[in-house]
């Protein structure tokens, strides 16, 4: 697929209290679970932390910040510009059920458009979504002007909104369960498990 695949591990994992992309499941650090699903489909895979060090042992394209400290948005921004392709899915890594095929979904659908967004249930789903690279120039001015809300950006863009009615044939409660507290990494153990015994 024509496209690039952008991991953010950016986070501080303040509520966990321990870095959420290195967690085990199923033996396989969360990331790598991300990293196992997306590979196959997409040309290019990006990396964007500010502790390179710590993912060394995956071998990929890794960049930090340009604006550090500035949450999810300089992430993207940092993506974007490493980014080899014009279209771009982002995903965090706090999601170890994600789906290569949804995320292939989302930038078939994104031809003309800045952005895709799932809205599931009501939520939007702005680190589980397609960017295209042109955006960097107005990303780094939300930077600048440190207007950090992803919402800022997306009013400034043609998005195109997806919604569970759109993507029927997924489990979407699983693909967007984030996993922040450590009892929802009790409950990922639960259903990986569960994953793997074929329940």
């Amino acid at each position: 697929m024509k496209a690039a695949a952008i991991i953010l591990s950016g986070g501080k994992s303040s509520r966990m209290g321990t870095n959420k992309a290195l967690l085990k499941i199923n033996e396989k650090t969360n990331i790598e679970r991300i990293v196992d699903r997306l590979k196959p489909l997409f040309d290019e895979m990006i990396l964007v932390t500010n502790n390179p060090k710590q993912y060394e042992f995956l071998e990929l394209k890794t960049v930090t910040d340009h604006f550090p400290g500035m949450g999810p948005l300089a992430g993207v921004h940092a993506g974007l510009e490493a980014s080899s392709y014009e279209t771009n899915f982002i995903v965090a890594c706090d999601m170890p059920f994600v789906l290569g095929e949804l995320a292939r979904a989302l930038v078939d659908k994104s031809s003309g458009y800045d952005a895709v967004i799932p809205v599931i249930f009501g939520k939007q789903h702005p680190l589980f979504a397609v960017f295209q690279k042109r955006l960097v120039p107005t990303v780094e001015q939300c930077l600048k002007e440190e207007r950090l809300r992803v919402k800022n950006l997306l009013d400034q863009l043609h998005v195109r909104y997806v919604t569970e009615n759109d993507l029927t044939e997924f489990d979407l409660a699983r693909v967007f369960f984030n996993m922040n507290h450590p009892n929802e990494y009790e409950d990922a153990l639960m259903w990986a498990k569960n994953e793997q015994e074929g329940k």
